[in-house]
């Protein structure tokens, strides 16, 4: 079971800590560092993640990439589709 009031009393987590706190396994956490995806130090051969970048990792927080990322998506959309919207807008 996760003691999960000891690991947020932390302010580093373990990658372990982390793949705990995510529900997924530690490979996860690796493959997502390795992408940056999560921002993590290396500390020899661990690695070690800062909490105040847990809001990101979850996904709470909207980056200013990702929301170019969205912007870039909704424009094609709309571009592509932008007809087909305005109808089923109607309905």
């Amino acid at each position: 079971m996760v003691n999960i009031k000891s690991i947020m009393n932390q302010q580093f987590l373990s990658t372990t800590d982390l793949a705990k706190l995510l529900g997924v396994s530690r490979v996860t956490v690796f493959k997502k560092i390795k992408k940056g995806e999560i921002k993590a130090i290396r500390i020899g051969r661990n690695f070690a993640i800062d909490k105040k970048y847990l809001s990101q990792i979850n996904g709470q927080v909207l980056t200013k990439k990702n929301k170019q990322i969205i912007d870039r998506a909704v424009k094609k959309t709309v571009n592509q589709y932008g007809e087909t919207l305005r109808l089923l807008g109607k309905e």
